[in-house]
């Protein structure tokens, strides 16, 4: 059965869910699993992708858009509605959805902000995986 963990952004945290992203990214990087960060569109990829080559100076990456990337040579991929193919350790989801394949990967990380909309939709998505009985985790993070 899938982990999932919330990670909320506690206030007054000078970042956000996208920041947050790439910080969890480079922990779970360490650790040698492979990661897919799913946001909602092509843009968010954009900016993820951006972010993720500047936002540490003494950090490297290696990440790609699912469809732009090798994949064998990617161990982060950031996707958007896209089907992730064969990926299934840690998905971060950045989406204000539930995505549709999450069940078949090991880990689930949804990260919350203080956008009002990012909030209630994550309150939601918190009730839907309870109902379901998934093993849930919550961290509050200060950034």
């Amino acid at each position: 059965m899938t982990r999932i963990d919330f990670y909320s952004l506690k206030e007054p945290s000078r970042g956000d869910r996208f920041l947050l992203a790439c910080r969890l990214v480079e922990r779970i990087y360490g650790t040698g699993q492979r990661t897919l960060i799913q946001v909602p569109d092509r843009e968010q990829a954009r900016h993820l992708d951006r972010l993720l080559w500047t936002f540490r100076q003494q950090s490297f990456l290696p990440h790609g858009l699912v469809n732009d990337s090798d994949r064998a040579l990617t161990p982060i991929l950031i996707g958007y509605g896209e089907d992730p193919g064969e990926e299934n350790q840690v998905l971060i989801n950045l989406s204000l959805e539930v995505p549709a394949f999450f069940e078949r990967f090991e880990r689930l990380c949804e990260l919350i902000d203080q956008d009002s909309n990012v909030r209630e939709t994550g309150r939601k998505r918190y009730v839907y995986y309870r109902d379901q009985g998934y093993p849930l985790h919550h961290h509050e993070i200060q950034l």
